[in-house]
């Protein structure tokens, strides 16, 4: 489960309350069939794994990983088979002598990862684990974590505000915005049918296109548009004047200033491409149309 959505919106809040660092002014938390709203962190049974890793630089990776279980009480022969196994599933084994500080940002993580792991937590909890990795090693660990996901078959809760790692990673996603949830959903339903004009240009890269009240619609819909279906087209609906082409590679984002705004459409780099300056139209097809209530903000059929 993917907790989604800006700085501020109460994402890290909700996971501590699952955590039990921070105590819900209203509701119940419940850990598989157990309210545990009374029950002390360490009774929930949960790991966390924070963005700023938390490991002790004075300790070894082994015993950066044993930690949990020498709290524990476990015995020593067990907690050191154990800890090489964590290390095994996330490639550590040969930094198993070495200090935090010998270590890359992205082997430091995977020491967190692998402490989360060595306890067996009916939940763990992650708070933006990836945000201080650069971009290729960011997409390197969200592949092993969906893996690890599969391989463990336990509960994650996965704060970010990255809508990637929420496409990529979430067997669902629930986008919030200050305070509220907005919509719970398989990233695909978030993304072809966002539940209000937040989640519409929350979700997507770039995010989608709304236009003013009464364009493409009537005085109280606002419509909105993905970039991949605003199409260029000469008898198009909306007009506007080509400020900005984004060669991307394997497509091209044409950003126009127009009547309805700053409008961004996804283009086909094999097709005839506008330049700076142009004057350009486009339309979009009926049912590529998203229509948002003006005051509410929220779908409309």
């Amino acid at each position: 489960m993917i907790l989604l959505g800006p700085s501020g919106c109460g994402k890290s809040t909700l996971l501590r309350m699952v955590a039990g660092l921070e105590d819900p002014s209203v509701g119940d938390v419940f850990i598989g069939e157990q309210r545990v709203n009374d029950e002390l962190p360490k009774l929930r049974d949960i790991a966390m794994v924070f963005q700023s890793y938390a490991l002790y630089p004075h300790k070894t990776v082994r015993a950066n990983i044993e930690f949990p279980l020498k709290v524990r009480g476990v015995p020593k022969a067990e907690r050191a088979e154990q800890a090489l196994h964590a290390a095994e599933i996330l490639g550590l084994a040969e930094y198993m002598k070495r200090k935090p500080g010998q270590l890359s940002g992205g082997q430091r993580q995977r020491v967190a990862l692998a402490r989360a792991i060595v306890r067996k937590p009916a939940v763990f909890l992650m708070d933006e684990p990836l945000s201080n990795l650069d971009a290729k090693l960011r997409g390197d660990t969200r592949t092993e974590l969906v893996d690890l996901h599969r391989r463990l078959d336990s509960t994650f809760i996965y704060v970010t505000h990255d809508q990637v790692e929420a496409m990529t990673m979430g067997s669902r996603v629930a986008v919030m915005n200050a305070g509220r949830l907005e919509q719970v959903g398989t990233p695909q339903e978030v993304y072809d049918r966002p539940a209000s004009a937040f989640v519409a240009q929350f979700i997507g890269t770039p995010p989608m296109n709304v236009l003013p009240v009464g364009l493409l619609g009537t005085n109280d819909v606002q419509v909105g548009i993905r970039p991949e279906h605003l199409l260029l087209a000469s008898e198009g609906r909306l007009s506007g004047n080509v400020y900005q082409v984004e060669h991307l590679g394997h497509e091209v984002l044409v950003h126009a200033e127009s009547t309805a705004g700053r409008l961004v459409a996804r283009v086909d780099p094999a097709s005839d491409l506008p330049v700076v300056g142009d004057a350009v139209r486009f339309d979009a097809a009926d049912h590529h149309l998203h229509r948002f209530d003006a005051h509410s903000g929220m779908r409309v059929s």
